[in-house]
């Protein structure tokens, strides 16, 4: 067996299962799980018409490229959305559709790093963790970067030492923030370009919550509108990650894609070729309906802005929260314990959050998710409510 699997920590669910098996619930209360970040707003009919109407397509081998229709409507919906001048994404070389932004992830860094360099894979802390287990299984060294309220919960990048660029070979950035919820700066994103030109590592920017947001006339930018900017149109050094699990709650279509650098996604495209990872074309011919409307997606924002303002107001009250740039989580500072708040919460009131400990590492003493927990305000509208409720009850009886 692969030596680096022995260096794989327990994923957090298995740790929250472990640590609510000691207790049993109240019994009068339903459960209610503001945990696992699954959507569960309705999917969009369209789509499953669509997937529905192309079920013949099983019986056809797909391309890992990929159908044209496909990239080219992803490419049209990079540049409406990321203010990416028209034809510097160019369908053939600049993307690649993936079965979700999870896989691609892992696939990513096992095709990027060169184990014969001792390299750094570079990420926020907390942070999602496919990072770190892809890292570790590509023969690379995880390195954590604090993200802490005192800067907007976003790594000081200016406090990375030179040593640490030098070695890195993968920068993931995670904007909007899983679990934090922060938007990189696009200051930010332009330092960073610059740095991955002067030590020659990769930026992957995970974008998977970014047509999360709350206001309209304002999407939050991304790594693409960087590129646009700087007018880097050959995206060097740069790729994004973006789902429809999210953006269209199609969680279970596994359907996303990498966009950025050619001179990356054709290595990378070869990769998934030995990988075996091609999309169904049922899903594709899908996936590419929904790319192509927005009005599903402006809907989905409108449903989780009212749980925010439903929720804030129950909790702002007795609980340090605030709402974040963007997602669909709340990263609240709890009294004592995070791990003892979730367990005693989920003991006493049944609802259920992710202890922040547990979504990152300790890094010199420091653990920047302890004291905190993650909720997923994915349930309807009426539970999460009711969720705030009860945890507003048990911190009033503590």
């Amino acid at each position: 067996m692969n030596h680096a699997l022995t260096q794989l920590q327990p994923y957090p669910f298995e740790k929250l299962r472990a640590l609510l098996g000691s207790v049993t619930p109240a019994a009068d209360k339903r459960a209610i799980a503001l945990s696992i970040g699954e959507p569960k707003h309705e999917s969009p009919a369209f789509v499953a018409k669509a997937l529905a109407d192309n079920l013949d397509k099983l019986a056809v081998y797909p391309s890992t490229l990929g159908l044209p229709a496909l990239r080219q409507a992803i490419g049209q919906w990079c540049e409406r959305r990321f203010k990416v001048p028209a034809g510097w994404l160019d369908a053939e070389r600049h993307i690649l559709p993936v079965n979700g932004t999870r896989e691609a992830l892992f696939a990513f860094t096992q095709a990027v790093v060169n184990r014969a360099d001792d390299g750094l894979v570079v990420s926020p802390n907390p942070f999602y963790q496919i990072y770190e287990g892809a890292a570790l299984l590509a023969g690379a060294t995880p390195h954590y970067l604090p993200c802490l309220e005192s800067n907007g919960f976003n790594p000081d990048f200016d406090a990375v030492p030179a040593e640490v660029w030098k070695r890195c070979q993968i920068l993931f950035l995670c904007s909007p923030g899983n679990p934090t919820g922060a938007l990189v700066p696009m200051d930010t994103l332009k330092k960073l370009i610059a740095l991955a030109d002067e030590h020659d590592f990769v930026i992957a920017s995970d974008e998977c919550y970014s047509e999360l947001y709350f206001d309209e006339d304002a999407p939050p930018p991304g790594l693409l509108t960087a590129c646009a900017e700087l007018g880097r149109s050959d995206f060097a050094r740069c790729v994004v990650f973006h789902s429809l699990s999210k953006r269209s709650n199609l969680p279970g279509l596994r359907s996303g894609f990498v966009a950025g650098d050619a001179s990356i996604i054709k290595p990378f495209l070869l990769y998934r070729t030995y990988h075996g990872c091609a999309m169904p074309v049922q899903t594709q011919l899908a996936s590419i309906a929904a790319w192509n409307d927005e009005t599903h997606v402006r809907a989905n924002r409108d449903q989780y802005r009212a749980k925010y303002d439903a929720v804030l107001d129950i909790l702002q009250p007795v609980l340090d929260v605030k709402r974040p740039d963007g997602s669909f989580y709340l990263w609240a500072k709890v009294p004592g314990c995070d791990a003892d708040f979730t367990r005693d919460l989920f003991e006493d009131q049944h609802v259920t959050v992710v202890p922040g400990s547990y979504l990152s590492r300790e890094v010199d003493g420091v653990n920047p998710g302890a004291g905190r927990v993650r909720m997923a305000l994915v349930a309807p509208l009426a539970e999460c409510i009711e969720a705030a409720e009860r945890i507003r009850t048990f911190l009033q009886a503590r």
